[in-house]
């Protein structure tokens, strides 16, 4: 934990019909994380020393005021020493690099039947004693 600044919110968009469809360039994971304007992040940095237990927070997220994932962060598969210490031994973390640590489950695409966000829609992801980061789908 040495290593570790402080806590912030991550909506880590996911283009589903770039992951998922089959297809010459579908199916990529990489391009289907990583367009323009996904992944926004905030809206602070909470340091360590500024959580009690950054391991059982609320984890929330809304689609146009409906709560779609209500969760808590005690229930992540990993806690944070376990991720840095499974990632630092395929490569190396340098300062200021960031680590999403997964979602809740909610996830639209898997729900039945299934949600997809459109232009317009508002997101909001909240982490209790972090903040809330709301975003518009453009």
């Amino acid at each position: 934990m040495n290593y570790v600044f402080g806590y912030t919110v991550a909506n880590d968009v996911s283009a589903r019909d770039w992951q998922l469809k089959p297809g010459k360039y579908c199916g990529q994971w990489v391009i289907g994380n990583a367009m323009d304007d996904f992944c926004p992040l905030g809206p602070a940095i909470v340091t360590k020393e500024g959580l009690v237990d950054p391991h059982n927070l609320g984890v929330r997220t809304r689609v146009n005021g409906v709560t779609k994932q209500n969760s808590n962060t005690n229930q992540m598969v990993f806690q944070t020493q376990q991720l840095i210490a499974f990632i630092t031994r395929f490569m190396t973390i340098k300062p200021g690099d960031l680590i999403l640590t997964g979602t809740p489950s909610g996830v639209g695409v898997f729900k039945k039947p299934p949600e997809f966000m459109k232009r317009g829609d508002i997101v909001e992801v909240e982490i209790d004693d972090i903040g809330t980061l709301k975003n518009k789908i453009v």
